[in-house]
């Protein structure tokens, strides 16, 4: 059996490949009325588009709105890797991480 690639190791090209995948499968497993199957899926398509965006766009002590979550910020502390670690503004203040992909810049 031939060992799965981490998208870390991907190229950019399989990467795109994954995810077209991913949102294929999630759509099935929607029609099928499959939702954990669905969020699985759509979480897995999240952390891959992550590992395509370059970090050094995400800023620390910036706020990002959550992409998916209208109305929802979320201020950046630090990064590691491909994840965003911050707070939710207006939340309970527990710190917490999300995957760059999900931050998306705010309009002026």
């Amino acid at each position: 059996m031939e060992q799965e690639k981490r998208y870390s190791q991907m190229s950019a090209y399989e990467l795109q490949q994954e995810i077209s995948q991913l949102n294929e499968k999630a759509r099935k497993a929607e029609q099928l009325g499959m939702v954990n199957e669905y969020a699985v899926l759509e979480r897995k398509a999240i952390m891959a588009k992550a590992y395509l965006i370059d970090p050094k766009t995400i800023k620390s002590n910036e706020v990002y709105e959550i992409e998916g979550d209208p109305g929802t910020y979320f201020k950046v502390q630090y990064l590691n890797g491909v994840f965003a670690w911050g707070f939710r503004l207006g939340g309970n203040s527990v710190e917490e991480a999300l995957p760059i992909s999900m931050l998306k810049e705010m309009k002026e």
